[in-house]
């Protein structure tokens, strides 16, 4: 009779999944949820093949013994992009581009147990920089509330930065996490879930230069997080697509610490002093990071010692959703004992008017780069609209954002965004 059973389940599986639109949860999990098949029918239903395709996952691989599994993936980003600039001129002009923003490809699955996993992802949108590599690691869980990960991967700070960029409510991140992340870096995590999700915690130590790149010094940069989740684990993606029917709660705290070298070069001719690092591959130590834009505190050749720390939360529930971040760093010269400290925050909300399809959200967005100098606040107010074709994993997304910014004369900039995805 059991046999029965999983013959008819196959062949109602083979006959529907022929004529209906790819949903988030296959029809064996429907199944199951509502009691026609059994735990046992399930897992026999749903057993590893040798060739498998799941939506947003990708094409699965698995060895006949099932010891290994490998899945291809990938996601494009199509954006187009128009500035409108307060105070344009000839030589500062509105700006209109298409560009390809991301194209992800990732191999990942494990290898002679299912304990052992792997991920490697490449960016070719970044292709010939040391930022196409962004994922190089290994995995092994011991249990759930043990596991170790050695390679590349993102610096576990900041739960936007931490939410995949193919997973936004709006085109792309806030300027708050942008200005306050880490970023990539290469080292060793020590990470689990406790009582099934309900609190996590990350702990590494990392290189400290970031993203593919080595530095020769003997500092190292360390970082930890955790969150508690006390209505089951909530996972990182922005928007409650699939209409929680609980309400979901996560709250979740940060802190990291590197240091950077810093050389000055005193002014020649026509170039101007300037303060540079070893390193820029540290995304809050670039240009457009928080360090990086007060990186002239510091007139002296220097280590820096870098203390970031931030809080966050975030909740989901019949379709709405909200969460917000508030961030701190603080720089302190070891020669010069100059200090810079910059702190920020960003807010988002947002709601599905038509269940799991069309979304509205809005988001505000502030950074103050330097607290010891006035007139330098930056801000954006955003507004978005998404339509979901299949989740995040083929969705069509627009959002207009005005940035007031102190540091320009207190300009206010607009920017139109348009941006399609597909992820398969």
């Amino acid at each position: 009779m059991k046999h029965r059973n999983i013959a008819a389940v196959s062949a109602i599986l083979a006959a529907t999944v022929a004529c209906t639109t790819t949903e988030a949860k296959t029809l064996e999990d429907i199944l199951k949820e509502k009691g026609v098949i059994t735990e046992a029918d399930y897992k026999e239903v749903t057993k590893s093949k040798a060739f498998d395709y799941k939506v947003g996952n990708g094409f699965t691989l698995t060895s006949p013994d099932e010891k290994f599994q490998l899945t291809l993936g990938g996601r494009l980003q199509t954006r187009y992009t128009f500035t409108d600039l307060e105070e344009n001129s000839a030589s500062k002009p509105d700006t209109s581009k298409w560009e390809a923003k991301r194209i992800k490809f990732w191999l990942k699955g494990y290898a002679f147990t299912k304990d052992l996993t792997y991920l490697y992802q490449v960016d070719f949108a970044n292709s010939g920089s040391s930022k196409m590599l962004e994922h190089a690691y290994m995995n092994y869980r011991l249990i759930d509330e043990v596991q170790l990960l050695a390679g590349q991967t993102k610096v576990p700070f900041g739960r936007q930065w931490l939410n995949s960029s193919g997973s936004q409510q709006f085109v792309d991140r806030s300027m708050a996490s942008d200005m306050f992340r880490p970023g990539y870096d290469v080292g060793a995590k020590l990470h689990g879930d406790i009582m099934k999700g309900l609190a996590t915690y990350e702990f590494g130590v990392y290189g400290g230069a970031g993203q593919s790149t080595v530095r020769s010094s003997n500092d190292n940069a360390i970082a930890a997080r955790a969150t508690i989740n006390p209505f089951g684990k909530m996972a990182y993606s922005e928007g409650d697509l699939d209409q929680s029917a609980k309400p979901l709660l996560s709250v979740g705290g940060n802190y990291y610490r590197n240091t950077m070298a810093a050389t000055y070069k005193a002014a020649s001719g026509t170039t101007p002093a300037s303060t540079t690092l070893e390193t820029n591959n540290i995304t809050l130590a670039g240009t457009s990071g928080w360090l990086g834009k007060g990186l002239g505190t510091f007139t002296t050749n220097e280590k820096i010692d870098v203390n970031t720390w931030g809080v966050d939360a975030a909740f989901k529930w019949l379709g709405a959703s909200a969460q917000a971040e508030y961030l701190i760093g603080q720089a302190d010269g070891q020669t010069s004992n100059k200090t810079l400290r910059a702190h920020g925050f960003y807010a988002q909300a947002g709601y599905c008017i038509i269940p799991k399809t069309l979304e509205v959200a809005f988001r505000y967005s502030y950074v103050d780069p330097n607290r010891d100098k006035a007139n330098d606040l930056i801000t954006d107010t955003q507004g978005a609209v998404s339509y979901y074709f299949s989740k995040h994993n083929l969705k069509l997304q627009a959002d207009v954002t005005n940035t007031h910014n102190q540091g320009t004369g207190k300009t206010d900039d607009k920017q139109y965004r348009l941006q399609a995805q597909i992820i398969f």
